[in-house]
Formats: C-alpha cells, structure tokens, sequence
C-alpha cells in the first residue's frame, strides 16, 4: 500500500519478524506496540529508564536501561541476543518532548537532556542493531520513530523539531551505509498517539505552544491513532526496501508516515 491510504497493510503472516527490541517500553506508544507485537506471537526485549511491563502471555526479556548510555544499550543487546538468539525488528521508541516554549527562554539543561534520549539514544540503538545485523544471516527492521515536526517547524518546539529532523537524516545515512547488509532503516512518524505527552502538549499555555489548540481538538474529536494501528503498519514494512529516488545523488526514501487511522 502506499504511504497516505486508508490504513496500513495487514502484518504479512509468516514473514513477522520474530524478535523484537522496544525502547521505551514502559507506557505510551512504547507499551502498546510491545503488546501488539505480542500478540502476533513475538518473541521481545523490551527496556526504558523504569522497567517495562511483559504484554500477557508474551516471551520477554526486560531491563531499565538509559538510551544515552551507549555501553548500557549494547549489554541490553547482548542481554536479547543471548536469551532469543537474534533480533529482527528494533524500534528506537525513547523520546521526549520539553523543553516547551520559546528557545530563547529554555533551560540549557533541559536542552541537553532532549537531544540526549532524541538524538544520541537513537543513535547508540541504531549503532547497535546495525552491528548485530552485520555479524548475522537475514535480514533486519530498523525503526526510529520520527514525528510531523522533522519537517514541519511548531513554534515552542524548536529543540523537538530539531532532534526529530536529526532522527530522519540519520536514518537516511544509516540506510545508505547499511544497503547491503540486510538492513532496512525506516524514520516512522506516527502520527497523533493519546499518550503523557500529548498529555503535557495539551496543558501547555498557548503563549508557550501557539499550536496547542489543535492537539486540544484532536483530543476532543478522539482523533488519535493507537499504538495497535502504528504496530501493524510497522510490521507491513518488514518486506519494504527503501526505495532509490533518482537524481546524482541516489538518495534512499526512508521517511514512512502512518496514516490517520479514523480518517
């Protein structure tokens, strides 16, 4: 299905990954994707900064681990590996939004912490899949979860739209490094997911976020999309290879939106 239709494809059978790593997998959109995965029958490594909980009935291995410790996601990694043998699918999920407002009032440490779990968190979990995808057979998922702000500047939101653009152009690098390994790297925006974080967005002041009345109405339309949704259409990437946009260059098209689930 191309990307902007009426929903995304049904999980291809068979072909479902068998292991999955969810970062970020405590609440929210992280929690909700390790239950769905679950329920197609995978097998999962879920972690966050508070220990994530085991969808029921799922096989998992779960830790509290902190994405901007490099050396912490690489144990994690091996934690995985060592318990199911490999991993197919890993979904870069950790993120966070604040600061909110104006970036000439922000706190530099808050700053700081963003581009830490949004940036360098990626980075150090793309770094580790692509190395395990290198030392073994078949294929691999990389999914960083992007968002509508990589392109699309919010006023208020200028570190968050920042660290999600960075998100994009290194998922393209990582695709174009990685073409012959077996690794196929996706920047998933997910669209408006019901969460903490739309949550704070919500009751952020309109001189602070002068968008916010639209993500109230969202909330009051319920025009949200779950996590099941954005699972599933994750999961009907799994056969996707990015494809080659022509040009000199020869950039890969790695940016997947998912489409509004109640539109």
């Amino acid at each position: 299905m191309a990307d902007g239709g009426t929903g995304p494809d049904p999980a291809p059978g068979p072909r479902i990954p068998l292991v999955a790593v969810v970062t970020g997998a405590s609440r929210g959109l992280g929690a909700g994707m390790a239950r769905t995965f679950a329920g197609h029958g995978m097998r999962l490594g879920l972690c966050a900064r508070t220990l994530p909980p085991v969808p029921p009935g799922a096989d998992a291995h779960t830790a509290t681990v902190d994405v901007t410790d490099a050396d912490a996601v690489d144990g994690f990694a091996r934690s995985v590996v060592d318990r199911f043998g490999r991993i197919d699918l890993w979904v870069n999920n950790a993120g966070v939004l604040a600061p909110i407002g104006p970036l000439a009032t922000a706190d530099p440490r808050a700053v700081h912490a963003n581009l830490d779990t949004n940036v360098l968190g990626v980075l150090h979990g793309t770094a580790t899949f692509a190395r395990h995808v290198r030392a073994r057979a078949g294929p691999g998922l990389l999914v960083n979860m992007s968002s509508g702000a990589a392109t699309k500047p919010y006023e208020g939101w200028a570190v968050y739209c920042a660290s999600k653009a960075a998100v994009d152009m290194a998922t393209e690098v990582v695709a174009r490094e990685e073409r012959h390994t077996g690794l196929v790297a996706l920047a998933v925006a997910p669209g408006v997911v019901d969460s903490d974080m739309q949550a704070l967005i919500r009751s952020t002041p309109v001189e602070a976020f002068p968008s916010v009345e639209r993500f109230r109405r969202l909330h009051d339309e319920q025009g949200f999309n779950d996590a099941g949704w954005v699972a599933d259409f994750i999961l009907a990437r799994w056969t996707d290879r990015p494809g080659e946009v022509a040009g000199s260059r020869g950039a890969i098209s790695v940016r997947r939106r998912v489409p509004d689930q109640r539109r």
